[in-house]
């Protein structure tokens, strides 16, 4: 059986096959986060309008919103798809080019890097707190920021790493629509 994975082949020179599987991980539970979250907005309506309103299903949809927003800057960092200034860099080669790219991985790093350490604080704060009525530890939601963070190291590490090595210029700088359509 051929197993179809979410991970694109875009930037691949920047990208350790390695990691590959994580990316399709992380793109399922992007998909399972936007599902859970569009369902309990959807059961949360309904429930309302018929007039019993279910008041843990508030905590569910930040939930999903949370993780799905936290995890899909990961996996959005791993992919390109934002936090880069691409369109400028695209146009660029030699040294600027590297210079540029660098620069926005570093800055990427650090906010990173803040995620991770106020993260882990925040969170560590958070275990003696409880959203009622469900008493759950709001530590559940602001634990997708440090790990996020994290991942976003991770995949700033990777694509310097390689960027470095390989350069950063690839064939899709030649076609604006390269990776999107496969």
């Amino acid at each position: 059986m051929d197993f179809k994975t979410f991970v694109i082949d875009r930037h691949r020179h920047l990208k350790w096959a390695a990691l590959d599987p994580l990316e399709n991980t992380l793109m399922v539970l992007c998909g399972i986060s936007i599902a859970g979250f569009t369902f309990s907005v959807f059961l949360d309506v309904v429930t309302r309008e018929l007039g019993g309103a279910i008041l843990w299903l508030q905590l569910v949809t930040t939930g999903f919103f949370a993780w799905g927003v936290f995890i899909g800057m990961a996996v959005a960092t791993r992919r390109i798809d934002h936090l880069n200034l691409v369109e400028i860099t695209k146009q660029m080669s030699g040294g600027k080019r590297t210079f540029m790219e660098v620069f926005n991985r570093l800055v990427i790093l650090a906010v990173a890097l803040a995620m991770v350490v106020f993260g882990v604080q925040n969170f560590m704060n958070d275990l003696g707190s409880f959203r009622a009525p469900s008493l759950i530890p709001l530590a559940t939601y602001t634990a997708s920021v440090p790990i996020s963070g994290a991942l976003i190291v991770l995949f700033c590490v990777e694509q310097l790493i390689n960027g470095w090595n390989r350069g950063f210029e690839g064939p899709e700088d030649r076609d604006d629509f390269a990776g999107i359509v496969t």
